[in-house]
């Protein structure tokens, strides 16, 4: 007389098997948030905000004598206007460098450290099926990265308005925007953030598959990124450089015009989307080819 665990289905599984409930996306999320790197990345991002204000609360009575120029130098000038003005100065001193690093962070060491660790091929031998596994942690990255820039916009809005007080929002760069369209603008800012750094998250997800070593994945996003940045700073290249994925990534800015700009977004979220699509695709097919040993 066969037991329960003796049946099997046709395909192999034995009975009651569920393969989407192997690993979920809560479980991943609370493993991840237990870990000390994802405490350390979104503390961070409370933290520079509380940073910014302290160094402009230090350097208030001083005389700045800025010879800065252009659109940096314009935030900088008022960014102390506004709690509104405060968090977009926040958001754009963040996004060049500091925003790439923590979503290459969630992303890159997200397959990348089980491997190291040796537990990869436990998860897989419950057994959960290869492509849940990938999707569930580039879900999980995904919803860390997006809650590290919202953190870091909704703290220095907080502050910014306790500090300096709730006015229209000033870019400097065009005429005045009332308060409430100006949080709807810094929303939008704060998406196309997000999509634009799905670059970062795909190379890094891909990078993640590709290696055991997560310092190795996430470095080399960033380094590639930054390599990217440069290269779109040689004018020689011409149209060129609109294949490259930083191209855009300052585009935002046409949401701070009147009336608001949305060529470049749209430009920008269609590349940032198509590599975003290329990497993770390639992420998925050769973790389906991997043969796991760590």
């Amino acid at each position: 007389m066969s037991t329960t665990a003796d049946v099997v289905h046709a395909d192999g599984a034995a009975a009651g098997y569920r393969p989407s409930r192997t690993l979920t996306y809560a479980a991943e999320f609370q493993r991840q948030w237990r870990r000390r790197r994802t405490q350390l990345a979104l503390g961070f991002m409370v933290l520079l905000p509380v940073i910014l204000l302290i160094a402009f609360e230090l350097g208030s009575g001083a005389d700045d004598g800025r010879n800065g120029r252009g659109q940096f130098s314009q935030l900088v000038d008022v960014a102390v206007a506004g709690g509104l003005n405060f968090a977009l100065f926040t958001v754009f001193v963040s996004a060049s460098f500091l925003l790439v690093v923590v979503v290459a962070l969630f992303h890159g060491d997200t397959v990348a450290s089980e491997a190291s660790w040796g537990s990869l091929r436990y998860l897989l031998a419950v057994p959960v099926p290869r492509a849940r596994l990938l999707g569930i942690k580039l879900a999980v990255a995904l919803s860390y990265s997006a809650l590290a820039i919202l953190l870091l916009l909704g703290t220095a809005l907080a502050l910014g308005t306790l500090r300096y007080g709730w006015h229209p929002l000033q870019s400097g760069i065009a005429a005045e925007v009332p308060a409430g369209e100006g949080v709807l603008r810094l929303l939008a800012i704060a998406g196309y953030l997000g999509l634009t750094l799905l670059v970062v998250a795909g190379l890094a997800f891909l990078l993640s598959v590709l290696t055991d070593a997560p310092l190795g994945a996430v470095g080399g996003a960033v380094l590639l990124y930054i390599v990217s940045s440069i290269l779109d700073q040689i004018t020689a290249l011409g149209t060129l450089r609109n294949l490259l994925p930083t191209h855009f990534a300052q585009a935002y800015l046409g949401l701070l015009t009147t009336p608001m700009q949305f060529d470049d977004v749209i430009k920008g979220a269609i590349s940032a989307i198509s590599y975003a699509a290329i990497f993770c695709a390639l992420a998925f097919w050769r973790f389906s080819r991997k043969d796991v040993v760590s």
